[in-house]
């Protein structure tokens, strides 16, 4: 029997935590390969479409990662994708995805250890969870899950 590997699909700021990530694949951080990245200008700009998505498409949890408040190229947009984060959460809750399959969190450039725990903290969580079993449309997954690359 395989062990259980959730998938997750990360929107990831270009100017922060992206390149934390990239600070913690140059430094050889260790994280788990879970990760789906999707490199976006500013998490202020995530659509929540883009959620329901990934879900739809498979993931069993998706992570923002922003820019520290006060700290956005683009003034306060990661203070909006806060709110947007916020409005999800109530958006998601009715299919019974809760607040740990959809995180929001915060990494600058030179945070690479930090992007490394969040990631790692975000897959035990999941793995402790289990597979989300279906999706965001409320369809059950008949048999396996649907390979759809995430």
């Amino acid at each position: 029997m395989i062990p259980y590997e959730p998938k997750i699909v990360g929107f990831l700021c270009n100017w922060c935590s992206y390149a934390g990530a990239d600070k913690a694949g140059t430094a050889q951080i260790p994280y788990p390969p879970n990760l789906r990245v999707v490199r976006v200008m500013c998490t202020g700009r995530v659509d929540p479409q883009f959620v329901l998505s990934a879900y739809r498409e498979g993931a069993d949890g998706v992570i923002i990662l922003a820019c520290h408040p006060g700290d956005c190229h683009y003034k306060e947009q990661n203070f909006r994708a806060i709110q947007r984060h916020r409005m999800l959460l109530r958006m998601l809750e009715p299919f019974g995805v809760g607040e740990e399959r959809c995180r929001l969190d915060f990494v600058s450039a030179a945070e690479g250890e930090s992007f490394a725990r969040v990631v790692t903290g975000m897959v035990e969580e999941l793995r402790a969870l289990g597979p989300l079993g279906f999706g965001i449309d409320n369809t059950v997954a008949s048999g396996s899950r649907r390979e759809s690359g995430i």
